[in-house]
């Protein structure tokens, strides 16, 4: 393949992604301010440029993997931008920015002659590694059509609607649903443990019956019961997400009480446990309100 992509943000999704891309043939051109992560995808084969100015000169379809919106809008439209760049002519967001941050960014880039295409990605650092990612984007089909082949690579694409922002929406709405299911069996759990249950047995049962979710499915065996809690997202970045969600209800005029406690029980963890904790530690702020541990019993 010849195709050429630049890639802004090479962290714990960019790095797998835009690594995955190297291995599928394309020539990825990358930036990072993190000079070790740069390090890192240089070994992996990709080439690096030391600005977004340099990186918008000499690439026309660019990916973005950034953790927060303002960090979006600044890479995009900020001084030092990449819509200044002299060849840019198309940007692919695969962060989570929220509806009207997409619909915003994309409006102010269509006066420098770029397309901004949100294309948020749903399932992990393990599902960047593994390429099993669920790719939402939005914008026109014949973009869509021609990117396809190279989100493919990430995972499993998904149309979602020509409009700005619409891709965003389904992610908040995917993410709200993870955020509650962590949430939800924590407390569960909590509940079980307190009663004297073993919280690895109470797992099984709710895995082998219709409590099931990626929180037991997952999360739990592989960070909660061994307490490792490193399951490789930040506590900050998930409260991030359902506040964006929160913050869409409201744009969007619906009431949606279940996503309100869902939003209090992250905002209490993210306050208490810390922004920067593994997203699997609300388990710790279960077990400090219930007076538990949840950790599977000596036999």
């Amino acid at each position: 393949m010849s195709a050429v992509f630049g890639f802004v943000g090479l962290g714990a999704m960019g790095i797998p992604m835009s690594g995955r891309l190297l291995d599928a043939g394309y020539d990825i051109v990358g930036f990072d301010l993190n000079k070790d992560r740069v390090k890192e995808f240089e070994k992996r084969g990709g080439r690096s440029v030391p600005s977004l100015q340099a990186l918008a000169d000499e690439t026309e379809s660019i990916f973005l993997s950034l953790p927060m919106p303002e960090i979006v809008e600044s890479v995009t439209l900020g001084e030092s931008g990449l819509c200044h760049g002299k060849k840019v002519k198309s940007i692919i967001d695969l962060s989570t920015t929220g509806s009207v941050m997409a619909e915003s960014v994309h409006k102010q880039l269509l006066a420098h002659g770029i397309t901004f295409y949100d294309s948020p990605i749903s399932g992990g650092v393990g599902g960047a590694i593994k390429g099993t990612l669920a790719v939402m984007y939005s914008g026109s089909r014949d973009k869509f059509d021609e990117l396809e082949a190279a989100l493919s690579v990430f995972g499993k694409p998904f149309y979602i609607g020509e409009k700005p922002g619409q891709a965003q929406t389904m992610k908040l709405a995917n993410n709200l649903l993870s955020a509650a299911a962590m949430s939800a069996t924590s407390e569960a759990v909590g509940m079980g443990v307190k009663a004297g249950l073993d919280p690895k047995i109470m797992i099984d049962v709710i895995n082998a019956g219709s409590g099931m979710s990626t929180a037991s499915r997952d999360k739990f065996p592989k960070s909660v019961l061994p307490r490792t809690f490193d399951y490789g997202f930040a506590t900050g970045l998930m409260f991030k997400d359902v506040r964006l969600c929160m913050e869409e209800s409201r744009h969007l005029g619906v009431d949606m009480p279940v996503a309100s406690s869902v939003y209090d029980s992250w905002k209490k963890t993210n306050d208490t446990i810390g922004a920067e904790k593994d997203f699997t530690t609300i388990v710790q702020m279960v077990e400090q309100s219930m007076g538990v541990l949840i950790k599977p019993q000596e036999k």
